[in-house]
């Protein structure tokens, strides 16, 4: 591929739409260009208005690159090619007819080959205390092609020059010259620099070259950084202005002066729909039916003959109430109203059993308060459906009461935050016991409905039917989550991190059985960003780990996705295509090398022991009957269910005999004998552990290798999930174990199942397998079924790597939303960009770890990290994480992906490019 001859820096150009035609001039020539404020040594040309004392142009100048003005761009894109430099060069007139170029002298020296740099030779001390001074010289110089060295420099280098502040030009250092800084500037332009008027002083030598470098207060930046990060997490995610119209009736009339008798005397004699007619006619802002009233006529909804126009009609009664007598605007008097009538009419068991039994009814479960009339017809489905989206609105008029607080009602007052507490949704969610925690009981009984509501729904997906249901649940999941977050992150921001997170990893839990289409859809229709974030996050470390992956523990940040998380969806996409994909639990404990993820044998356990249960509950229900039959005879009928008993007794048997000596299983045990037979037995029982460690660490693939089973070895590769191969204990992998022993023929299956990933890794003592070859002819043997291995690979799992992508893309953008990485604005003065500023210049002429360094609040720092993370983007590092099959994938969700990917690079860029 040729290099590109026209790479740009710009400096000294602040008006941003001077820059941004300029920009555009270069790409449109086909050039390339390089934001920052320091000096990029893959730079070819610098554009400057004027000779400037800035670090680029000095640099520019020592490297010998053309130094050139913006009319070389546009007089060139107004030729449509590139022009000579020559005419465009950056000149300064000295007096009388003379002009001096002062990058001229140098760009020739270099380009003739005379020299490598201006300052060609030298062997530099820096001695320069402030790092960031430091550092500015240290590139300056390093242009110019000299070598710098640190205190003490090493025995055989032979200092030329020592560059320091403040000694003066007559002292010696490591027996070596010692010149000030401004000595750099004079060796480039000799007497001309007083022309150029530098205003060269020693008490502020750097200055000249620094124009772009703020001096920046760490510790007051640190303060902004954790007051800004708190303010973007306390900001309410859901806003509904629609209930800025609902009021309260500044004029509310007394019940008694209403007279509903003969309401109750037509649902006395059956006449509910005239009686339904009459409160619909009678209600006035301010007016309350009378609970019986509405109870009755709720109870009558729900039979099987209540017609769709009284269902709708009802529901209308219940908008209307909603709208004139808001719960949120007079808690104690309208919360205990509601509350009465939104409960089952018979069982009058609270607000959730309500909420549940309408939900289990459209999902057709028998989970009910109390009988429904089954089987359940559309229409009356329908009406549960819309009571839930019902109680929807409700909660969501509750919650934005809490974070609209600024928003002043038309009586005055704002609603108070201790309402709140006493909300018809805390009341129906947490129990008072329970307000600490965001997973309470029936948060969780909610998340069952709703993967199970998504799951019945997908199915049925060939019928282009739209998850209505679903989505009214988990829009119902977001307003709860957001509710219980805004009330408890003032009082501990950790409390509410733990609960996203618990209820994250439930949800994985919960779902393990359930498609990944299913789950990475809920993810996708998340509307609290919040949720969205640990969702996402949850669910793909769970594929991940399901896969055999390992991603690391530390906390989640925009580099971690970069870095880890991009790798690891490659690798997903080289999972065997048919290896059930599934959403298990995700923890702590799958983050670690030395310790496994919850394995199949424990689900296999929980799966078995349920079984074992509805046997004995089905058992125990057929001895219940009026004829006292006997229990042998039922199951001796029932010979199905006997031999379902018998083999998970069997299976149980197993499990119990399983560990041997030093943790060896009997899977270790039949490895170490390459009794195949026996393994592929085992590997036959439902929720055999392929990775399972003996006390020591060794897994059977290690003792397979190690005792040269190959049968073993085959068995065990073509097992799903496929066993690690990767895994060391004491720098030893399954492909060392087979190597050290002499077992080729089991190496090279080992390298033909995972490919050239395998000879990277290295031991103990920094060796690779290739290393413990010493025959030239297996060396080729093996790296030929390297290349055979890296070929089959190319086989990808397009399901997963679709479902990854998916997660992934929606992960990177919402988490761009919810931390709030500051960008670039349009209002000059505003806090935000301002603050951005200062760190982005801060990064630009520190490191990440000086900055942070002595920063004791972890979320100024984690966002510190995210905006160095953006900056590197900008400079083209990182995206060669993404690999090939995400690169090459035509499907929407990896397109989308890298649609992600580019836009998270350009809002890098323009976060280098506004400042």
């Amino acid at each position: 591929m040729e290099t590109c001859a026209h790479i740009f820096q710009i400096s000294g150009i602040k008006t941003h739409e001077e820059k941004r035609v300029l920009v555009q001039g270069v790409q449109q020539l086909g050039g390339k260009y390089i934001g920052g404020s320091v000096y990029q040594e893959a730079s070819t040309h610098l554009i400057i208005p004027q000779v400037l004392s800035s670090e680029k142009f000095f640099a520019a100048c020592a490297a010998g690159k053309w130094v050139v003005t913006p009319d070389y761009v546009l007089e060139s894109v107004k030729n449509g090619s590139w022009l000579v430099e020559g005419l465009y060069e950056v000149a300064i007139s000295t007096g009388a007819p003379t002009v001096f170029y002062p990058a001229r002298q140098w760009r020739e020296k270099v380009a003739s080959g005379r020299l490598t740099g201006a300052f060609q030779g030298w062997k530099v001390l820096l001695v320069v205390q402030e790092p960031s001074r430091r550092a500015m010289f240290k590139r300056l110089l390093t242009a110019g092609k000299a070598e710098i060295y640190n205190i003490p420099p090493p025995g055989d280098v032979s200092i030329t020059h020592v560059i320091a502040k403040p000694i003066t030009e007559n002292s010696t250092f490591y027996n070596a010259p010692c010149y000030p800084v401004t000595h750099i500037v004079q060796h480039l332009f000799g007497s001309n620099c007083i022309d150029m008027n530098f205003n060269i002083t020693d008490d502020h030598p750097a200055e000249m070259m620094k124009a772009d470098v703020v001096v920046i207060d760490f510790s007051k930046l640190e303060t902004e950084l954790k007051d800004y990060v708190v303010k973007q997490q306390g900001r309410s995610r859901l806003s509904f202005l629609e209930f800025l119209g609902y009021r309260d009736p500044h004029c509310p009339q007394s019940q008694a002066e209403t007279d509903f008798s003969d309401v109750g005397t037509m649902i006395e004699c059956g006449l509910f729909t005239e009686a339904l007619d009459s409160v619909r006619s009678a209600m006035l802002p301010g007016l309350l039916p009378p609970v019986p009233h509405l109870t009755a006529l709720l109870d009558y909804a729900q039979q099987e003959n209540a017609t769709p126009f009284f269902q709708r009609n009802f529901l209308q009664v219940m908008y209307n109430l909603l709208l004139t007598n808001p719960p949120w605007m007079a808690p104690s008097r309208m919360k205990k109203y509601f509350s009465q009538v939104l409960q089952c009419p018979r069982c009058k068991m609270g607000l959730w059993p309500f909420l549940q039994t309408a939900v289990s009814y459209c999902l057709s479960s028998e989970v009910t308060c109390h009988p429904l009339p089954a089987p359940a017809s559309p229409t009356l489905r329908r009406f549960h459906h819309d009571l839930v989206a019902f109680v929807l609105k409700l909660f969501q008029g509750e919650l934005h009461s809490i974070t609209a607080g600024d928003f002043v009602q038309p009586q005055g007052t704002a609603v108070s935050q201790a309402s709140a507490s006493g909300s018809l949704l805390y009341g129906a969610f947490w129990t008072v016991w329970e307000r600490s925690t965001l997973l309470s009981q029936a948060v969780k009984q909610l998340t069952q409905l709703l993967v199970h509501a998504a799951s019945e729904e997908y199915d049925e997906r060939a019928e282009k039917q739209r998850l209505c249901l679903a989505d009214t649940l988990l829009e119902l999941l977001s307003v709860l989550v957001e509710f219980w977050c805004q009330q408890n992150f003032k009082l501990n921001q950790n409390l509410v991190e733990k609960g996203l997170q618990d209820l994250a990893e439930h949800l994985t839990v919960i779902s393990q059985d359930v498609a990944p289409a299913v789950v990475v859809q809920l993810v996708v229709r998340v509307s609290s960003t919040r949720l969205k974030v640990v969702m996402a996050d949850a669910i793909f470390r769970s594929l991940c780990c399901r896969s055999g992956l390992t991603l690391g523990d530390e906390p989640l940040s925009l580099k971690k996705m970069v870095l880890s998380y991009l790798p690891a969806l490659g690798r997903l996409a080289r999972s065997p295509s048919g290896a059930r994909i599934s959403t298990g639990p995700t923890s702590h404990s799958c983050t670690s090398q030395e310790t496994d993820c919850r394995s199949q044998s424990s689900l296999a356990k929980e799966t078995m022991f349920g079984d074992i249960s509805v046997i004995f509950y089905w058992c125990a229900r057929h001895t219940e009957g009026d004829n006292g039959q006997d229990i042998r005879h039922t199951l001796i009928l029932d010979f199905s269910l006997l031999f379902r008993l018998f083999s998970l007794f069997w299976v149980f048997f197993l499990s119990a005999l399983c560990v041997l000596d030093e943790g060896e299983t009997l899977l270790h045990r039949a490895c170490k004998k390459n009794q195949v037979e026996t393994v592929l037995q085992i590997l036959a029982l439902p929720g055999t552990d392929v990775n399972i460690k003996d006390y020591a660490g060794w897994t059977p693939l290690h003792e397979a290798c190690n005792h040269g089973s190959t049968a073993c070895v085959e068995a065990l590769l073509r097992y799903l999930p496929a066993p690690v191969l990767h895994h060391q204990v004491g720098g030893v992998s399954p492909l060392n174990d087979a190597l050290r022993n002499g077992h080729v023929d089991i190496a090279k299956l080992l390298l033909e199942h995972a490919g050239s990933s395998l000879l990277q890794q290295t031991d103990g003592d920094g060796h690779t397998a290739l290393d413990l070859v010493s025959s030239p002819s297996q060396r080729e043997e093996l790296l030929h079924c390297a290349q055979v291995g890296d070929t089959a690979a190319e086989v990808w799992n397009l399901p997963l790597l679709e479902a990854g992508s998916t997660l992934l893309a929606h992960l990177i953008f919402s988490y761009q939303q919810e931390r709030g990485l500051p960008g670039r604005t349009h209002k000059p003065c505003d806090g935000a960009r301002s603050l951005g500023h200062r760190l982005v210049k801060a990064l630009e002429t520190h490191s990440y770890q000086t900055v942070t360094s002595g920063w004791t609040d972890q979320r100024a720092v984690r966002l510190t990290e995210d905006v160095e993370t953006l900056l590197e983007l900008s400079r083209g590092m990182y995206l060669g994480q993404v690999s090939q099959a995400v690169r090459e994938c035509t499907g929407q969700n990896s397109q989308f992906l890298m649609e992600i990917l580019e836009h998270l690079k350009c809002r890098a860029q323009t976060l280098v490019d506004g400042f």
